[in-house]
């Protein structure tokens, strides 16, 4: 299969294109580097990584995604929930293998991510993105957020804190309050309190970018350095080399086991933002094919010396907000922070720590989206405890257990669901065709000698024993005069060996009783697995009805006389 530029998505998603609109990209694509460069700068501190490292993350990727991505709007970058777990798998690598370079193992995880992405799509697993739900995702990032607020303690304090968690560093920050250093925090607040003044006024320029221009010139005209505040130091000019990372005297283990939880997040995080901006611009997000797009993104990460990426949902918002059309935005933004690189390194040396602290936690602070918490509370009040075991995790236990943690919950939630489904009497209504639910429609009334039960949920391992207690329940009830038990089965879509092993039990039991038991609407491999176990063979083929109207025909004509409904007493 021939690989032409034709082929590429970039090249489809520009048929059509109007020269008119290369206006908009332009200006989206300045934009995007405008509102990326702070945060490129920044994040990269979460890990432990140097400056420029994030500049390469916000270059070579997005003109891999603009290449290979489906979405015409998408901007992928660095994202901070995904750096804090990059943070957490750098630690268990270098806690293994202390000698190792961090820039390496960065490099390193990213192509790894980018070839599960990659595996991934060619085995159709887009759907695994579903496991984090938004209730999960929601409390995650929130818990994401604390830890990231928690950890920029020193950089606007200029204390270094060994404590781990929520509380122990607030504590050991107050039992080191002598060692405060004022200057950097009082310009981390008001570099804080001008981001939220930019937020508040929706100033035209970016918060970001306010802060780390006035940051700088504020650095240059009162020397910060001299003064004791922390600098980014040096930045190298040099363009990203292309070349492969070192993975020799590195635990591979560890740097696959870092790379799947990386994934999991990134692309959790980041097919929740494609499809939050599919759904306002009203087309269709493919998650398969975004995971090619993804992929081709952190492999040209980890190829120049970058760290993982994914969907960034601020600078996707710019870009939709300045009304960029086409992934000509993102190689526009690309070309813009290159010349940063390598016209702009002397004021990027100037820039004070305290100043990408406030950048930080303002970050942080906008992943926590408490208005959504609520909302789940009103809608959902389970689902909302299993948000705030996804928030606990990454505190209490660390991202990467965070990660399991958090689907682990929603596994958990899911089972919980399908461990108890519903059940259900039905019966006619006088003079009315279909089947109704006893508990729920009054003017419908059981057929003397049938009783009709309906299951809403497959028959499985986990359920088996609840569903069996609750049909002998049923069956218990009975009047006297029943004659047929008939299941319908139209709500269970699957059944295993415990299921069926189940149901033979429990037809052998109601034939000690006199009374037969039936099956109607069977789906196909349920009834191919009931008859392999023998459940057919011990129901009888004449007992399993293609739908109700069959099963009660077939009951009205066993006998001379037709059963008329029974009357309410």
């Amino acid at each position: 299969m021939k690989l032409s530029l034709q082929s590429l998505p970039l090249a489809q998603g520009l048929r059509g294109y109007r020269l008119p609109w290369l206006r908009n990209d332009i200006s989206a694509g300045l934009a995007i580097a405008a509102v990326g460069l702070p945060s490129a700068i920044a994040y990269p501190a979460i890990a432990g990584l140097p400056p420029e490292t994030g500049l390469y993350a916000s270059i070579t990727p997005l003109v891999a995604y603009a290449l290979f991505g489906p979405s015409r709007q998408l901007i992928v970058g660095p994202d901070a929930a995904t750096m804090t777990v990059l943070a957490a798998a750098m630690a268990a690598v270098l806690a293994a293998a202390p000698e190792a370079d961090r820039v390496a193992i960065a490099a390193a995880m990213a192509l790894c991510v980018g070839t599960l992405c990659l595996l991934a799509r060619v085995l159709h697993l887009g759907i695994i993105a579903s496991f984090l739900s938004r209730p999960i995702l929601i409390g995650f990032f929130a818990g994401i957020s604390l830890s990231i607020m928690i950890g920029q303690i020193k950089r606007v304090t200029g204390v270094p804190i060994d404590a781990d968690g929520l509380i122990s560093p607030l504590l050991e920050l107050a039992r080191k309050a002598g060692l405060i250093h004022w200057p950097s925090l009082i310009l981390a607040l008001a570099m804080f309190a001008l981001l939220q003044m930019a937020t508040a006024l929706r100033l035209p320029i970016p918060g970001p970018v306010l802060v780390v221009v006035i940051s700088v010139v504020l650095s240059l005209l009162f020397d910060f350095r001299g003064h004791g505040i922390a600098v980014v130091g040096d930045v190298p000019t040099m363009l990203p080399r292309l070349h492969l990372p070192a993975f020799t005297n590195l635990p591979f283990d560890l740097i696959l086991s870092g790379s799947a939880a990386i994934f999991l997040v990134s692309f959790g995080a980041g097919i929740v933002t494609a499809r939050s901006f599919g759904a306002r611009g009203g087309y269709h997000v493919d998650a398969d094919r975004e995971l090619v797009g993804f992929g081709a993104a952190n492999i040209a990460a980890g190829l120049y010396g970058a760290f993982p990426v994914t969907a960034s949902d601020s600078r996707t918002a710019i870009n939709t907000s300045v009304g960029g059309r086409s992934q000509i935005a993102s190689i526009v933004a690309a070309a813009t922070l290159l010349a940063t690189v390598l016209f702009l390194s002397d004021a990027l040396r100037i820039l004070p720590v305290p100043a990408l602290g406030a950048i930080l936690v303002a970050a942080a602070i906008s992943l926590i989206d408490l208005n959504a918490l609520r909302q789940i509370w009103r809608i959902s009040p389970m689902e909302f405890v299993f948000a705030l075991i996804a928030l606990f995790g990454p505190i209490g236990l660390g991202v990467l257990y965070g990660v399991v943690i958090a689907i682990g919950a929603t596994l958990l939630y899911v089972l919980r669901q399908m461990m108890f489904p519903r059940e259900a009497m039905l019966g006619r209504i006088p003079g009315r065709d279909g089947f109704y639910k006893l508990h729920r429609t009054p003017s419908a009334h059981a057929v003397p000698g049938l009783a009709i039960t309906i299951v809403q949920g497959s028959l499985l391992f986990f359920n088996s024993d609840y569903v069996e207690a609750r049909l002998r329940a049923i069956a218990e009830t009975l009047p006297s005069d029943t004659q047929w038990f008939v299941l319908d089965a139209s709500a269970i879509a699957q059944v295993d060996s415990t299921g069926a092993g189940m149901l033979d039990d429990f037809a052998n039991d109601l034939a000690k009783r006199g009374i037969a038991i039936g099956l109607a609407e069977l789906h196909a491999d349920a009834r191919a697995l009931l008859e392999r176990a023998g459940v057919l063979e011990t129901i009888g083929p004449a007992m399993v009805f293609d739908d109700l109207e069959d099963a009660l025909r077939a009951f009205e004509a066993r006998g001379d006389s037709k059963p008329k409904t029974q009357e309410p007493s």
